[in-house]
Protein backbone atom coordinates (compact mmCIF):
# COMPACT_ATOMS: atom_id res chain seq x y z
CA UNK A 1 0.00 0.00 0.00
CA UNK A 2 1.05 3.48 -0.76
CA UNK A 3 0.77 5.74 2.39
CA UNK A 4 -1.87 8.79 2.08
CA UNK A 5 1.28 10.88 2.96
CA UNK A 6 2.61 9.65 -0.31
CA UNK A 7 -0.26 10.14 -2.24
CA UNK A 8 -0.72 13.94 -0.74
CA UNK A 9 2.99 15.14 -2.18
CA UNK A 10 2.01 15.94 -6.14
CA UNK A 11 -1.05 17.65 -5.43
CA UNK A 12 0.57 20.04 -2.87
CA UNK A 13 3.33 20.33 -5.34
CA UNK A 14 0.69 21.13 -7.57
CA UNK A 15 -1.30 23.44 -5.82
CA UNK A 16 2.47 25.21 -4.98
CA UNK A 17 2.65 25.76 -9.06
CA UNK A 18 4.71 23.01 -9.23
CA UNK A 19 4.23 21.47 -13.33
CA UNK A 20 7.21 19.09 -13.51
CA UNK A 21 8.99 15.70 -12.49
CA UNK A 22 11.75 14.19 -13.32
CA UNK A 23 11.86 10.85 -12.38
CA UNK A 24 14.35 8.11 -11.93
CA UNK A 25 13.65 4.12 -12.04
CA UNK A 26 14.07 2.18 -8.62
CA UNK A 27 11.70 -0.14 -5.80
CA UNK A 28 12.45 1.99 -3.16
CA UNK A 29 11.07 4.98 -5.09
CA UNK A 30 8.30 3.52 -6.61
CA UNK A 31 5.53 4.74 -4.17
CA UNK A 32 7.00 8.54 -5.06
CA UNK A 33 6.90 7.74 -8.90
CA UNK A 34 3.80 5.96 -9.17
CA UNK A 35 1.90 8.86 -7.59
CA UNK A 36 3.65 11.69 -9.69
CA UNK A 37 3.01 9.94 -13.06
CA UNK A 38 -0.76 9.07 -12.18
CA UNK A 39 -1.21 12.54 -11.30
CA UNK A 40 -2.84 14.52 -14.25
CA UNK A 41 -1.33 18.08 -12.79
CA UNK A 42 1.95 16.84 -12.80
CA UNK A 43 3.75 16.35 -15.89
CA UNK A 44 6.59 13.80 -15.73
CA UNK A 45 9.32 12.29 -17.43
CA UNK A 46 11.73 9.23 -16.71
CA UNK A 47 15.57 9.14 -17.18
CA UNK A 48 17.75 6.33 -16.30
CA UNK A 49 20.74 8.41 -15.32
CA UNK A 50 20.45 10.72 -12.15
CA UNK A 51 22.97 12.81 -12.87
CA UNK A 52 21.56 13.78 -16.56
CA UNK A 53 17.77 13.57 -14.47
CA UNK A 54 19.41 16.13 -12.28
CA UNK A 55 20.67 19.01 -14.50
CA UNK A 56 17.35 18.45 -17.09
CA UNK A 57 15.58 19.46 -13.69
CA UNK A 58 18.01 21.92 -13.02
CA UNK A 59 17.32 23.06 -16.77
CA UNK A 60 13.59 23.02 -16.59
CA UNK A 61 13.72 24.78 -13.17
CA UNK A 62 16.65 27.96 -14.61
CA UNK A 63 14.16 28.49 -17.97
CA UNK A 64 10.81 28.75 -16.30
CA UNK A 65 12.14 29.44 -12.74
CA UNK A 66 9.78 27.95 -10.80
CA UNK A 67 10.37 24.25 -9.09
CA UNK A 68 10.74 21.02 -10.32
CA UNK A 69 10.50 17.93 -8.69
CA UNK A 70 13.31 14.93 -8.83
CA UNK A 71 12.64 11.79 -7.61
CA UNK A 72 14.90 8.47 -7.07
CA UNK A 73 15.66 5.26 -5.33
CA UNK A 74 17.89 4.52 -2.42
CA UNK A 75 21.31 4.63 -1.99
CA UNK A 76 24.27 5.92 -4.58
CA UNK A 77 21.54 7.52 -7.10
CA UNK A 78 20.85 10.20 -4.67
CA UNK A 79 24.38 11.18 -4.67
CA UNK A 80 24.58 11.15 -9.11
CA UNK A 81 22.00 14.57 -8.33
CA UNK A 82 24.97 16.11 -6.44
CA UNK A 83 26.77 18.24 -9.14
CA UNK A 84 22.95 19.92 -10.40
CA UNK A 85 22.21 20.49 -6.89
CA UNK A 86 25.56 21.97 -6.18
CA UNK A 87 24.91 24.19 -9.07
CA UNK A 88 21.25 25.05 -8.70
CA UNK A 89 22.68 26.05 -4.63
CA UNK A 90 25.14 28.79 -6.24
CA UNK A 91 22.80 29.82 -9.46
CA UNK A 92 19.68 30.22 -7.27
CA UNK A 93 17.45 28.06 -9.06
CA UNK A 94 14.72 25.82 -7.42
CA UNK A 95 14.75 21.95 -7.17
CA UNK A 96 12.68 20.02 -4.84
CA UNK A 97 14.74 16.86 -4.00
CA UNK A 98 12.62 13.68 -3.18
CA UNK A 99 15.44 10.89 -2.43
CA UNK A 100 13.64 7.55 -1.09
CA UNK A 101 15.69 5.81 2.00
CA UNK A 102 15.36 2.30 3.64
CA UNK A 103 13.67 2.67 7.39
CA UNK A 104 16.26 4.42 10.16
CA UNK A 105 16.37 0.25 11.52
CA UNK A 106 18.11 -0.65 8.78
CA UNK A 107 20.78 2.16 8.32
CA UNK A 108 24.14 0.76 8.52
CA UNK A 109 23.00 -2.79 8.58
CA UNK A 110 24.34 -3.79 5.26
CA UNK A 111 21.09 -3.85 3.65
CA UNK A 112 21.34 -3.50 -0.15
CA UNK A 113 21.23 0.32 -1.57
CA UNK A 114 21.56 1.86 1.62
CA UNK A 115 23.65 4.71 2.43
CA UNK A 116 23.04 7.41 5.25
CA UNK A 117 21.01 10.01 3.36
CA UNK A 118 20.17 12.43 6.31
CA UNK A 119 21.80 15.77 4.80
CA UNK A 120 23.21 13.68 1.83
CA UNK A 121 23.86 17.41 0.02
CA UNK A 122 25.15 19.20 3.16
CA UNK A 123 25.14 22.72 2.69
CA UNK A 124 24.45 23.01 -0.71
CA UNK A 125 21.12 22.77 -0.25
CA UNK A 126 18.92 25.52 1.74
CA UNK A 127 17.38 22.97 4.35
CA UNK A 128 17.45 19.26 4.74
CA UNK A 129 13.97 17.61 5.43
CA UNK A 130 13.32 13.76 7.06
CA UNK A 131 9.91 13.04 6.34
CA UNK A 132 8.28 10.48 9.05
CA UNK A 133 8.70 6.74 8.69
CA UNK A 134 5.09 6.03 10.26
CA UNK A 135 2.10 8.60 9.55
CA UNK A 136 -1.03 6.81 10.36
CA UNK A 137 -1.55 8.84 13.08
CA UNK A 138 -3.27 12.45 12.16
CA UNK A 139 -0.53 14.42 13.85
CA UNK A 140 2.15 12.61 11.94
CA UNK A 141 0.10 13.12 8.44
CA UNK A 142 -0.43 16.87 9.46
CA UNK A 143 3.43 16.97 9.83
CA UNK A 144 4.18 15.35 6.25
CA UNK A 145 1.98 17.06 4.54
CA UNK A 146 3.45 20.58 6.38
CA UNK A 147 6.97 19.46 6.07
CA UNK A 148 6.21 19.37 1.97
CA UNK A 149 4.74 22.94 1.62
CA UNK A 150 7.69 24.54 3.96
CA UNK A 151 10.31 22.97 1.81
CA UNK A 152 8.60 24.30 -1.37
CA UNK A 153 7.98 27.95 -0.22
CA UNK A 154 11.90 27.57 1.09
CA UNK A 155 12.98 26.71 -2.42
CA UNK A 156 10.68 29.88 -3.81
CA UNK A 157 11.86 32.20 -1.54
CA UNK A 158 14.95 34.59 -2.47
CA UNK A 159 16.99 33.68 -2.85
CA UNK A 160 15.55 30.49 -4.65
CA UNK A 161 17.38 27.17 -4.32
CA UNK A 162 17.34 23.34 -3.88
CA UNK A 163 15.91 21.79 -0.59
CA UNK A 164 16.08 18.22 0.08
CA UNK A 165 13.55 15.68 1.22
CA UNK A 166 14.52 12.25 2.55
CA UNK A 167 11.99 9.84 2.24
CA UNK A 168 12.11 6.57 4.56
CA UNK A 169 9.53 3.56 3.45
CA UNK A 170 8.75 0.39 4.32
CA UNK A 171 7.51 -2.48 2.39
CA UNK A 172 5.13 -3.26 0.99
CA UNK A 173 5.15 -0.20 -0.83
CA UNK A 174 3.95 -0.93 -4.11
CA UNK A 175 -0.35 -0.56 -4.30
CA UNK A 176 -2.80 -3.11 -4.29
CA UNK A 177 -4.56 -3.67 -7.64
CA UNK A 178 -7.46 -1.23 -6.37
CA UNK A 179 -6.00 1.20 -4.68
CA UNK A 180 -7.24 4.38 -5.16
CA UNK A 181 -4.36 7.56 -5.46
CA UNK A 182 -6.87 10.30 -4.01
CA UNK A 183 -5.64 13.37 -2.10
CA UNK A 184 -6.83 13.87 1.14
CA UNK A 185 -10.17 15.61 1.44
CA UNK A 186 -9.48 19.87 3.10
CA UNK A 187 -5.48 18.80 2.25
CA UNK A 188 -3.75 21.82 3.93
CA UNK A 189 -1.30 23.98 1.97
CA UNK A 190 0.63 26.38 3.61
CA UNK A 191 1.74 29.30 1.35
CA UNK A 192 4.12 32.20 1.95
CA UNK A 193 4.01 35.87 0.36
CA UNK A 194 6.69 36.95 -0.99
CA UNK A 195 8.17 40.31 1.30
CA UNK A 196 8.29 43.41 -0.30
CA UNK A 197 11.64 44.79 0.33
CA UNK A 198 12.71 48.61 -0.06
CA UNK A 199 14.66 51.28 1.32
CA UNK A 200 12.69 53.44 3.74
CA UNK A 201 12.13 56.75 2.36
CA UNK A 202 14.79 58.12 4.69
CA UNK A 203 17.28 55.65 3.35
CA UNK A 204 16.35 56.14 -0.53
CA UNK A 205 16.72 59.83 -0.39
CA UNK A 206 20.53 59.56 1.49
CA UNK A 207 21.29 56.70 -1.19
CA UNK A 208 20.30 59.77 -4.08
CA UNK A 209 22.78 62.09 -2.57
CA UNK A 210 25.22 59.45 -2.51
CA UNK A 211 24.84 58.88 -5.96
CA UNK A 212 25.15 62.11 -6.70
CA UNK A 213 28.50 63.34 -4.87
CA UNK A 214 29.90 60.32 -7.20
CA UNK A 215 31.77 61.60 -10.37
CA UNK A 216 32.36 58.33 -12.14
CA UNK A 217 29.68 55.59 -11.34
CA UNK A 218 29.83 52.18 -12.93
CA UNK A 219 27.30 49.70 -13.03
CA UNK A 220 28.36 45.70 -13.11
CA UNK A 221 25.96 43.30 -14.15
CA UNK A 222 26.47 39.81 -13.43
CA UNK A 223 24.78 36.21 -14.13
CA UNK A 224 21.12 36.89 -14.61
CA UNK A 225 18.53 34.87 -16.47
CA UNK A 226 16.85 37.15 -19.49
CA UNK A 227 13.40 39.30 -18.31
CA UNK A 228 12.64 42.10 -19.05
CA UNK A 229 12.32 43.79 -16.34
CA UNK A 230 15.71 42.99 -15.19
CA UNK A 231 17.05 44.82 -18.17
CA UNK A 232 14.54 47.74 -18.23
CA UNK A 233 16.34 49.35 -15.02
CA UNK A 234 19.57 48.86 -16.36
CA UNK A 235 18.43 50.52 -19.08
CA UNK A 236 16.55 53.28 -17.95
CA UNK A 237 19.57 54.03 -15.90
CA UNK A 238 22.18 53.50 -18.65
CA UNK A 239 19.84 56.19 -20.43
CA UNK A 240 19.21 58.87 -17.83
CA UNK A 241 22.30 58.87 -15.85
CA UNK A 242 24.75 57.93 -18.53
CA UNK A 243 26.06 54.98 -16.58
CA UNK A 244 28.21 51.98 -18.43
CA UNK A 245 26.97 48.88 -17.60
CA UNK A 246 29.25 46.03 -17.92
CA UNK A 247 28.04 43.22 -19.33
CA UNK A 248 29.69 39.38 -19.24
CA UNK A 249 27.56 37.44 -21.65
CA UNK A 250 26.42 35.53 -19.07
CA UNK A 251 24.93 38.41 -17.75
CA UNK A 252 22.23 38.75 -20.44
CA UNK A 253 22.25 42.52 -20.63
CA UNK A 254 23.98 42.90 -23.44
CA UNK A 255 22.58 44.92 -26.30
CA UNK A 256 21.37 47.85 -23.78
CA UNK A 257 22.45 50.93 -24.68
CA UNK A 258 25.43 51.43 -22.41
CA UNK A 259 26.49 47.93 -22.37
CA UNK A 260 29.93 47.35 -22.20
CA UNK A 261 31.02 43.86 -23.29
CA UNK A 262 34.56 43.71 -24.76
CA UNK A 263 36.46 44.27 -21.35
CA UNK A 264 38.64 41.32 -21.51
CA UNK A 265 39.76 42.38 -24.44
CA UNK A 266 41.24 45.91 -23.39
CA UNK A 267 41.18 45.43 -19.62
CA UNK A 268 44.63 43.82 -19.32
CA UNK A 269 46.06 45.82 -22.16
CA UNK A 270 45.58 49.23 -20.79
CA UNK A 271 47.89 51.79 -19.71
CA UNK A 272 48.31 52.54 -16.34
CA UNK A 273 47.00 55.93 -16.57
CA UNK A 274 44.07 54.62 -18.31
CA UNK A 275 43.01 52.73 -15.48
CA UNK A 276 43.37 55.34 -13.52
CA UNK A 277 40.82 57.52 -15.40
CA UNK A 278 38.21 54.15 -15.13
CA UNK A 279 38.27 53.93 -11.33
CA UNK A 280 35.03 54.30 -9.98
CA UNK A 281 34.09 56.72 -7.39
CA UNK A 282 30.73 54.23 -7.10
CA UNK A 283 30.31 50.88 -7.93
CA UNK A 284 26.78 49.27 -7.95
CA UNK A 285 26.88 45.24 -8.74
CA UNK A 286 23.69 43.27 -8.94
CA UNK A 287 22.93 39.72 -10.20
CA UNK A 288 25.47 36.91 -9.51
CA UNK A 289 29.18 35.96 -10.49
CA UNK A 290 30.94 37.06 -13.59
CA UNK A 291 32.95 35.68 -16.06
CA UNK A 292 36.42 38.17 -16.27
CA UNK A 293 38.85 37.75 -14.49
CA UNK A 294 40.23 40.72 -15.94
CA UNK A 295 37.56 42.77 -14.17
CA UNK A 296 38.12 41.04 -10.84
CA UNK A 297 41.52 42.04 -10.89
CA UNK A 298 41.11 45.88 -11.73
CA UNK A 299 38.75 46.34 -9.13
CA UNK A 300 40.56 44.96 -6.71
CA UNK A 301 43.96 46.87 -7.66
CA UNK A 302 41.65 50.14 -8.43
CA UNK A 303 38.81 49.80 -5.64
CA UNK A 304 36.25 52.39 -5.78
CA UNK A 305 35.11 54.58 -2.91
CA UNK A 306 31.58 53.02 -2.22
CA UNK A 307 30.74 49.56 -3.51
CA UNK A 308 26.53 48.70 -3.52
CA UNK A 309 25.44 45.63 -4.15
CA UNK A 310 21.58 45.27 -5.09
CA UNK A 311 19.76 42.05 -4.12
CA UNK A 312 16.29 41.01 -3.87
CA UNK A 313 16.82 39.07 -0.01
CA UNK A 314 18.67 39.60 3.20
CA UNK A 315 21.01 36.89 2.72
CA UNK A 316 24.35 36.40 2.39
CA UNK A 317 26.37 38.47 -0.04
CA UNK A 318 29.35 37.83 -1.88
CA UNK A 319 32.55 40.24 -1.96
CA UNK A 320 34.75 39.30 -5.15
CA UNK A 321 36.14 42.57 -5.89
CA UNK A 322 36.91 43.51 -2.38
CA UNK A 323 35.05 46.52 -2.12
CA UNK A 324 31.58 46.34 -0.53
CA UNK A 325 30.49 48.82 1.22
CA UNK A 326 26.46 48.60 1.30
CA UNK A 327 23.87 46.14 0.62
CA UNK A 328 20.97 46.78 -0.49
CA UNK A 329 17.84 44.59 0.10
CA UNK A 330 15.40 45.44 -2.87
CA UNK A 331 14.08 44.92 -5.87
CA UNK A 332 17.40 46.30 -8.47
CA UNK A 333 15.02 47.35 -11.26
CA UNK A 334 12.50 49.34 -8.82
CA UNK A 335 15.92 50.87 -7.11
CA UNK A 336 17.55 51.58 -10.11
CA UNK A 337 14.16 53.16 -11.53
CA UNK A 338 13.83 55.44 -8.53
CA UNK A 339 17.70 56.44 -8.77
CA UNK A 340 17.05 57.41 -12.27
CA UNK A 341 14.23 59.79 -11.44
CA UNK A 342 15.94 61.40 -8.57
CA UNK A 343 19.69 61.93 -10.21
CA UNK A 344 20.87 63.90 -12.99
CA UNK A 345 23.92 62.83 -15.30
CA UNK A 346 26.89 65.31 -15.10
CA UNK A 347 29.41 66.16 -17.41
CA UNK A 348 32.18 64.24 -15.37
CA UNK A 349 29.60 61.11 -15.78
CA UNK A 350 28.84 61.83 -19.28
CA UNK A 351 32.97 61.52 -19.90
CA UNK A 352 33.03 58.40 -18.23
CA UNK A 353 30.27 56.55 -19.89
CA UNK A 354 32.31 57.90 -23.14
CA UNK A 355 35.62 56.49 -22.34
CA UNK A 356 34.61 53.18 -22.00
CA UNK A 357 32.50 53.24 -25.28
CA UNK A 358 35.87 54.50 -27.44
CA UNK A 359 37.74 51.31 -25.59
CA UNK A 360 34.94 49.11 -26.12
CA UNK A 361 34.23 50.02 -29.75
CA UNK A 362 38.27 49.82 -30.45
CA UNK A 363 38.33 46.79 -29.39
CA UNK A 364 35.70 45.11 -30.96
CA UNK A 365 37.40 46.58 -34.71
CA UNK A 366 40.36 45.09 -33.62
CA UNK A 367 39.02 42.02 -33.10
CA UNK A 368 37.02 42.10 -36.03
CA UNK A 369 39.86 42.96 -38.02
CA UNK A 370 41.90 40.47 -36.20
CA UNK A 371 39.41 37.54 -37.08
CA UNK A 372 39.30 38.87 -41.04
CA UNK A 373 42.66 39.18 -41.18
CA UNK A 374 44.25 36.33 -43.96
CA UNK A 375 47.28 35.22 -42.00
CA UNK A 376 45.03 33.76 -39.39
CA UNK A 377 44.63 30.16 -39.52
CA UNK A 378 41.52 28.38 -39.18
CA UNK A 379 40.63 28.28 -34.90
CA UNK A 380 38.39 28.18 -32.05
CA UNK A 381 38.07 31.69 -31.32
CA UNK A 382 37.43 32.68 -35.01
CA UNK A 383 34.99 30.11 -35.27
CA UNK A 384 33.04 31.21 -32.44
CA UNK A 385 32.94 34.87 -33.75
CA UNK A 386 31.38 33.29 -36.95
CA UNK A 387 28.92 31.05 -35.03
CA UNK A 388 27.73 34.31 -32.32
CA UNK A 389 27.34 36.58 -35.33
CA UNK A 390 24.81 33.73 -37.85
CA UNK A 391 22.90 33.35 -34.28
CA UNK A 392 19.30 34.04 -35.38
CA UNK A 393 17.05 36.34 -33.27
CA UNK A 394 14.89 35.03 -30.47
CA UNK A 395 17.29 31.77 -30.19
CA UNK A 396 18.34 30.54 -26.99
CA UNK A 397 22.72 30.12 -26.44
CA UNK A 398 23.80 27.35 -24.00
CA UNK A 399 27.40 27.79 -23.12
CA UNK A 400 29.60 24.94 -21.48
CA UNK A 401 32.35 25.75 -19.61
CA UNK A 402 36.41 25.90 -20.07
CA UNK A 403 37.02 28.09 -22.93
CA UNK A 404 33.69 28.03 -24.75
CA UNK A 405 31.99 30.21 -22.73
CA UNK A 406 35.64 32.61 -22.23
CA UNK A 407 35.66 32.85 -26.08
CA UNK A 408 31.98 33.88 -26.47
CA UNK A 409 32.55 36.18 -23.73
CA UNK A 410 35.53 37.76 -25.79
CA UNK A 411 33.28 38.01 -29.04
CA UNK A 412 29.99 38.84 -26.99
CA UNK A 413 26.09 39.65 -28.51
CA UNK A 414 25.90 42.97 -29.29
CA UNK A 415 22.99 44.08 -30.84
CA UNK A 416 21.68 40.35 -30.58
CA UNK A 417 21.69 40.40 -26.58
CA UNK A 418 18.27 42.43 -26.94
CA UNK A 419 16.56 38.70 -28.13
CA UNK A 420 18.92 36.30 -27.44
CA UNK A 421 19.02 34.12 -24.01
CA UNK A 422 22.01 32.96 -22.81
CA UNK A 423 22.32 30.00 -20.25
CA UNK A 424 25.34 29.06 -18.38
CA UNK A 425 26.21 26.70 -15.70
CA UNK A 426 28.43 29.37 -13.92
CA UNK A 427 27.38 28.48 -10.35
CA UNK A 428 30.06 26.09 -10.05
CA UNK A 429 31.27 26.41 -13.37
CA UNK A 430 31.95 22.90 -14.29
CA UNK A 431 31.61 21.03 -17.59
CA UNK A 432 29.47 18.65 -16.21
CA UNK A 433 25.77 18.86 -17.07
CA UNK A 434 25.85 21.15 -20.16
CA UNK A 435 23.87 18.85 -22.97
CA UNK A 436 21.67 17.78 -20.36
CA UNK A 437 20.61 21.28 -19.24
CA UNK A 438 19.97 21.99 -22.57
CA UNK A 439 17.47 19.27 -22.74
CA UNK A 440 15.75 20.59 -19.50
CA UNK A 441 15.62 24.56 -20.53
CA UNK A 442 13.67 23.78 -24.23
CA UNK A 443 11.69 26.34 -24.43
CA UNK A 444 10.32 25.76 -28.19
CA UNK A 445 12.98 28.36 -29.48
CA UNK A 446 15.90 27.62 -31.43
CA UNK A 447 18.59 25.98 -28.70
CA UNK A 448 21.67 26.06 -29.67
CA UNK A 449 24.70 24.62 -27.10
CA UNK A 450 28.27 25.98 -27.49
CA UNK A 451 30.54 23.02 -25.79
CA UNK A 452 33.89 21.77 -25.70
CA UNK A 453 34.81 18.55 -27.05
CA UNK A 454 35.71 17.04 -22.73
CA UNK A 455 32.30 19.08 -21.52
CA UNK A 456 30.57 17.22 -24.55
CA UNK A 457 31.89 13.81 -23.96
CA UNK A 458 31.85 14.04 -20.44
CA UNK A 459 28.04 14.18 -20.50
CA UNK A 460 27.03 11.75 -22.84
CA UNK A 461 23.79 10.55 -21.31
CA UNK A 462 21.81 13.62 -21.48
CA UNK A 463 19.89 12.41 -24.85
CA UNK A 464 20.23 8.06 -23.49
CA UNK A 465 16.84 6.76 -24.21
CA UNK A 466 14.87 10.10 -25.54
CA UNK A 467 15.21 11.65 -29.06
CA UNK A 468 16.45 16.05 -29.36
CA UNK A 469 13.78 18.09 -30.48
CA UNK A 470 14.59 19.29 -33.74
CA UNK A 471 14.92 23.05 -32.53
CA UNK A 472 18.13 21.71 -31.23
CA UNK A 473 21.64 22.60 -32.13
CA UNK A 474 25.14 21.20 -30.26
CA UNK A 475 28.03 23.20 -31.66
CA UNK A 476 31.50 21.11 -30.55
CA UNK A 477 34.72 22.73 -30.21
CA UNK A 478 37.11 19.60 -31.02
CA UNK A 479 40.45 20.10 -30.48
CA UNK A 480 40.76 16.90 -28.99
CA UNK A 481 41.45 17.41 -25.01
CA UNK A 482 41.76 20.17 -22.67
CA UNK A 483 43.03 22.85 -24.58
CA UNK A 484 42.15 25.58 -21.90
CA UNK A 485 45.28 24.30 -19.78
CA UNK A 486 47.91 25.73 -22.84
CA UNK A 487 45.87 28.99 -21.89
CA UNK A 488 47.08 29.57 -18.68
CA UNK A 489 50.64 30.48 -17.78
CA UNK A 490 51.17 28.15 -14.78
CA UNK A 491 50.33 24.25 -16.81
CA UNK A 492 51.36 25.81 -19.84
CA UNK A 493 55.16 25.57 -19.00
CA UNK A 494 55.35 22.52 -17.42
CA UNK A 495 56.61 19.35 -18.65
CA UNK A 496 53.66 17.34 -17.70
CA UNK A 497 51.24 19.82 -19.49
CA UNK A 498 50.45 17.01 -21.88
CA UNK A 499 50.45 14.24 -19.30
CA UNK A 500 48.26 15.62 -16.46
CA UNK A 501 46.18 18.54 -18.49
CA UNK A 502 45.56 17.84 -22.38
CA UNK A 503 44.23 14.78 -21.59
CA UNK A 504 43.91 13.90 -25.00
CA UNK A 505 41.58 11.96 -26.77
CA UNK A 506 40.96 10.90 -30.07
CA UNK A 507 37.17 11.04 -30.49
CA UNK A 508 34.57 12.45 -33.03
CA UNK A 509 31.14 13.36 -31.88
CA UNK A 510 29.51 11.59 -35.25
CA UNK A 511 28.45 8.30 -33.77
CA UNK A 512 26.94 9.87 -30.94
CA UNK A 513 24.82 12.27 -33.18
CA UNK A 514 23.60 9.34 -34.90
CA UNK A 515 22.93 7.65 -31.83
CA UNK A 516 20.73 10.27 -30.88
CA UNK A 517 19.35 10.77 -34.25
CA UNK A 518 20.82 14.46 -35.24
CA UNK A 519 22.08 15.67 -38.52
CA UNK A 520 25.50 15.46 -38.42
CA UNK A 521 28.51 18.11 -39.55
CA UNK A 522 32.07 18.23 -39.55
CA UNK A 523 34.17 21.39 -40.59
CA UNK A 524 38.03 21.91 -40.34
CA UNK A 525 38.37 25.16 -42.32
CA UNK A 526 36.41 28.86 -41.98
CA UNK A 527 34.98 28.09 -45.60
CA UNK A 528 33.23 24.77 -44.54
CA UNK A 529 31.95 26.51 -41.45
CA UNK A 530 30.55 29.67 -43.10
CA UNK A 531 28.60 26.83 -46.07
CA UNK A 532 26.91 25.00 -43.10
CA UNK A 533 25.88 27.57 -40.48
CA UNK A 534 22.98 28.55 -42.50
CA UNK A 535 21.36 25.35 -42.19
CA UNK A 536 22.74 24.85 -38.62
CA UNK A 537 20.73 28.02 -37.38
CA UNK A 538 17.56 27.59 -39.76
CA UNK A 539 14.82 26.46 -37.90
CA UNK A 540 13.40 24.59 -40.89
CA UNK A 541 16.34 21.34 -40.73
CA UNK A 542 15.76 19.68 -37.85
CA UNK A 543 18.12 18.38 -34.65
CA UNK A 544 22.08 19.08 -35.73
CA UNK A 545 25.25 18.52 -34.56
CA UNK A 546 27.92 20.35 -35.98
CA UNK A 547 31.37 19.66 -35.17
CA UNK A 548 34.21 22.46 -35.40
CA UNK A 549 37.74 20.66 -35.82
CA UNK A 550 41.03 22.69 -34.89
CA UNK A 551 44.16 22.10 -33.72
CA UNK A 552 45.43 22.50 -30.28
CA UNK A 553 48.57 24.61 -30.22
CA UNK A 554 47.43 26.57 -33.57
CA UNK A 555 44.23 27.78 -30.67
CA UNK A 556 47.12 29.01 -28.31
CA UNK A 557 49.36 30.45 -30.67
CA UNK A 558 46.39 32.38 -32.17
CA UNK A 559 44.59 33.32 -29.36
CA UNK A 560 48.35 35.01 -28.12
CA UNK A 561 48.54 36.93 -31.16
CA UNK A 562 45.35 38.18 -30.41
CA UNK A 563 46.00 39.64 -27.15
CA UNK A 564 49.54 40.75 -28.11
CA UNK A 565 47.59 42.60 -30.72
CA UNK A 566 45.41 44.27 -27.98
CA UNK A 567 48.46 45.12 -26.45
CA UNK A 568 49.51 47.28 -29.53
CA UNK A 569 46.26 48.72 -29.76
CA UNK A 570 45.98 50.18 -26.58
CA UNK A 571 49.81 50.92 -26.31
CA UNK A 572 50.75 48.50 -23.09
Amino acid sequence: MVPQSIINVPEICRQHGIQHAILSPGSRSAPLSLVFARHHGIQTQVIDDERTAAFVGFGRALESNTPVVLVCTSGSAGYNYAPAVAEAFFQQVPLVVLTADRPPEWIDQWDGQTIRQQNLYGEHVKSSYQFPVDTTHPDAQWQADRMISEAINLAQAEPKGPVHINIPLREPFYPTPDQNFTPSEGLKVIRRDTPQLRPSEIDQNLLAQEYMEAEKVLIIAGQASWSQPWRSGLMQIGRALDVPVVADIISNAQGLPTAIYHQDAWLPALQENTKEELQPDLLITLGKSVISKQLKLFLREYPPQAHWHLQAHTGPTPDPFQSLTRVIPTDPNRFLQEVSSQAKASSEQTAYLSLFRSLDRQAYKAQQGFHSGSSTTFNEFGAVNQLLQALPRLSDLHLANSMAVRYANFVGLGELGNEIRVFANRGTSGIDGSNSTQRGAYSGRLSVLLTGDMAFFYDRNAWWGAEPTAHMRIAVLNNHGGGIFRMIKGPRQLPELEYLFDTHQPLSAKNMAEEWGMTYRAVHNEHELAEALPDFVSELKGAQLLEIFTDMETNTEVFDRFKQQMRDTYGA
